[in-house]
């Protein structure tokens, strides 16, 4: 039995995740991140989510030490296989890390982690999982350190609601039902939970996680910037710091 639903899909897709399109743009995505958080060659980054290390290793190659965690055992095997100088990766989930500070910067993008706690499986639900989880990762960050994660924005999710979707607006996660494609193009279907918010629970999912907001961004993969929230994208950025009454 899987820990987490996310397991089995991940198990499927393998490296053919990597020819989604949405995976485009890992390097402009990244150029923005180095920027946004201020990254340089030698500190240190914990990559929570970090699928098959698209982001991990391309924040390697700048010369970024970054460590990666991810659920899924076939992703972090795709993502050891391929690691540059810099990258290290182990399977764990984002519901039970441990990290006591130790990292300069937290990245987790692209539902990596963070939005990914509302389905079904698992350790028993908190009220808010993914406020747990985020708080996990402000605990990893050093002080003054910082923080990115994207998130799926509700307010998008619900304007274009699409026939395979069911969202729960109660809880505010969505159901889909999607075929997916291994790498010898075998179909096969699986189910899918996001939970979606707004830039005004994330705020607060931030606070109290005794993070410090720094912006909140209308993002798109692959085109990164500095965007106010709007309905019109798919994810916001919750940008943060380690506060200093932590």
């Amino acid at each position: 039995m899987p820990d987490h639903w996310f397991e089995p899909m991940a198990d499927h897709l393998g490296g053919a995740y990597l020819r989604y399109s949405f995976t485009r743009g890992t390097r402009q995505e990244v150029d923005f991140l180095v920027d946004e958080l201020g990254l340089e060659a030698g500190m240190r980054v914990l990559d929570v989510g970090c699928g098959p290390g698209r982001h991990a290793h391309e924040l390697a190659r700048r010369g970024i030490v970054v460590h990666g965690v991810d659920i899924s055992e076939r992703f972090v095997a795709l993502a050891r296989a391929s690691a540059p100088d810099g990258a290290t990766f182990e399977r764990g989930d984002a519901r039970a890390l441990a990290f006591d500070g130790g990292f300069d910067a937290v990245i987790s993008l692209c539902q990596g982690a963070f939005g990914l706690a509302g389905g079904p499986g698992g350790p028993v639900p908190t009220l808010d999982p993914d406020g747990d989880i985020l708080k996990a990762m402000a605990g990893a960050l050093n002080p003054g350190g910082r923080l990115a994660v994207s998130a799926f924005s509700a307010y998008f999710q619900v304007r274009y609601l699409e026939d395979s979707d069911d969202f729960d607006a109660d809880r505010g996660v969505n159901h889909e039902r999607t075929t997916l494609r291994d790498e010898q193009g075998t179909e096969a279907e699986h189910d899918l939970w996001t939970s979606c918010f707004t830039p005004r629970e994330l705020r607060l999912l931030a606070s109290a996680a005794r993070l410090d907001v720094r912006a909140v961004y209308s993002v798109t993969p692959g085109r990164y910037g500095r965007r106010r929230p709007t309905t019109d994208e798919p994810e916001f950025l919750l940008v943060g710091l380690r506060s200093a009454a932590w």
